[in-house]
């Protein structure tokens, strides 16, 4: 099978959507949260009517629609990159992948373009009450233009809702509702859209505590930085409850995962929460024995909380790495192995299908039903994607294709507790913000002033782990257990995609580069008074 597959484009095909999804993922969730912040801030306005809320509310606008106009331009790359990069995929997928996307262009582009065109233009053109509604639809519009990428990303990391259409060889919608409302899309939603909310505090925060260092601006330093903390503060609650959400959906429809995340190399009951730890170097072939792999490590002193907190139970088992690749039969858990030769019987059934000609035929209509079969859909076609790392020698499965299985777990085991221990640290950020200005003591901390301003590329940071962990942590599915990253690429030359690949790398920086000198002349130059 792998002789038959050009690692280098799956390779160099990757990298050329990550590249892309981390430089859109930079302007992505500030667009979030900070159009709801200026909505918060105009609601004031209206409500007070006091004319220095407008100003605030003006200046923080200019700097979303800095933001929005370049996001955007990286957004549709993104897209594009299905069609010309990843075109078995996109097969594959049929109309599900589809269906959200279409939704997200039509309302990215009528819904957000209209509102936003009033927000931006409008403060003479209509009156304040209409102009704070079309400011409050901005920040509705762009985070549901935000749920349909999500709902289709969730679909990816847990297929529901369809069914495979073996004419076709693609999977098809059956059930809209559900692909909408699984726990991996809920989940999906709600903690990528909490994490802008909270950058985009921290954006706010930290710009705001520049004026105050620079002694400028102080007044709206002041109230941004009040807006800015509270919002913060609910966001976070948000984010942790929507993080453990997250994380319970994960134990059950990516179990492998759960596992790089929490660095579990050995399923036991009584689970431990590991706080951090420090693991030691090793190579594929070391994953699997007994040794610990740990230098250091910190855990939670609560006997079985990770046992609780995927399952409400401090003595449930929870898998670990060996248990998912050899299988554990006292747990009902499957080794990778058999996972291996169901799938790939599976895949021959299929193929079967599509050699007979009559339709019409004994053969094609016994073969047919199988796909409608339960018991073959729950025991073969279930694990269809396995299929793709059969050989025929059984030693080659059990000791190097099911190695391929597993993700890069240092990579996910970092970036997952960075971004939980940053999250804990910009919580804190906010409750110390949100003492000092009510107290009214937040003059001439300067110490505060730069922990503020540090935050910002902080919040960034923690956000592209996010997003490490999801994708990372989920590989070398594309489609969880259905479609492996190496039979999902566009049959191209490898050189192409490396070609692509240095135009977009230079691209995208150079918008990078022109986002952040247009972001920083706005910001030295402060809002305006007219």
């Amino acid at each position: 099978m792998f002789e038959q597959i050009d690692l280098s484009l799956v390779n160099w095909s990757r990298a050329q959507f990550a590249l892309t999804a981390i430089y859109h993922w930079l302007f992505v969730p500030l667009t979030l949260g900070i159009s709801f912040i200026i909505a918060f801030m105009e609601t004031i306005y209206v409500r007070t009517g006091n004319e220095e809320w407008k100003r605030i509310t003006k200046f923080w606008m200019t700097l979303f629609g800095i933001n929005f106009a370049i996001g955007v331009a990286t957004g549709i790359i993104l897209e594009f990159e299905f069609g010309t990069n990843w075109s078995n995929y996109s097969w594959f997928v049929g109309d599900i992948f589809g269906a959200p996307l279409a939704i997200e262009g039509i309302m990215a582009f009528f819904m957000e373009s209209t509102f936003i065109a009033i927000m931006f233009f409008g403060w003479t053109k209509v009156s304040k009450k209409v102009h704070l509604t079309a400011t409050w639809l901005t920040a509705i519009g762009a985070n549901l233009s935000a749920l349909w990428i999500l709902v289709a990303n969730g679909w990816m990391q847990n297929p529901v809702g369809m069914w495979f259409n073996p004419e076709t060889a693609r999977n098809e919608m059956l059930n809209f509702w559900e692909v909408l409302f699984s726990p991996s899309a809920a989940s999906k939603f709600t903690h990528t859209t909490s994490s802008g909310f909270v950058l985009a505090a921290l954006f706010v925060i930290g710009i705001s505590s520049w004026f105050l260092l620079k002694k400028r601006e102080i007044n709206l330093a002041k109230k941004s930085i009040l807006v800015a903390s509270i919002f913060g503060i609910i966001s976070s609650l948000y984010l942790i409850g929507s993080g453990d959400f997250s994380a319970k959906a994960v134990a059950h429809t990516q179990p492998m995962k759960l596992a790089a995340m929490e660095g579990l190399f050995e399923g036991t009951e009584q689970a431990p929460l590991l706080a951090f730890g420090i693991l030691t170097k090793f190579n594929d072939e070391e994953i699997l024995n007994n040794e610990d792999k740990f230098i250091l490590k910190m855990e939670v002193p609560f006997k079985g909380f990770l046992s609780y907190m995927i399952h409400g139970d401090f003595k449930t088992f929870v898998p670990g790495v060996k248990d998912l690749v050899h299988g554990n039969p006292e747990y009902n858990i499957m080794s990778f192995q058999e996972k291996i030769e169901r799938g790939y019987h599976a895949q021959q059934v299929l193929k079967e299908l599509l050699e007979v000609k009559d339709k019409n035929s004994v053969k094609f209509v016994d073969l047919y039903s199988k796909f409608q079969d339960p018991v073959f859909l729950n025991d073969y076609f279930k694990y269809f994607g396995y299929g793709a790392y059969y050989d025929e020698d059984p030693e080659v499965v059990k000791n190097t294709n099911v190695l391929k299985l597993i993700p890069n777990i240092p990579l996910t085991f970092y970036a997952f507790h960075t971004m939980v221990l940053l999250g804990m640290l910009f919580l804190l950020i906010f409750v110390v913000y949100l003492y000092f200005v009510l107290t009214q003591k937040l003059q001439n901390k300067k110490w505060l002033y730069i922990i503020g301003i540090i935050s910002i590329p902080l919040a960034y940071l923690a956000s592209q782990a996010g997003w490490i962990v999801a994708e990372v942590g989920r590989q070398p599915w594309v489609i969880q257990d259905l479609m492996p990253t190496l039979t999902a690429v566009t049959k191209i030359s490898a050189s192409s995609v490396k070609v692509t690949f240095l135009l977009f790398s230079i691209t995208f920086t150079a918008l990078l580069i022109a986002e952040l000198k247009i972001m920083f002349t706005q910001i030295k130059k402060g809002p305006s008074d007219h």
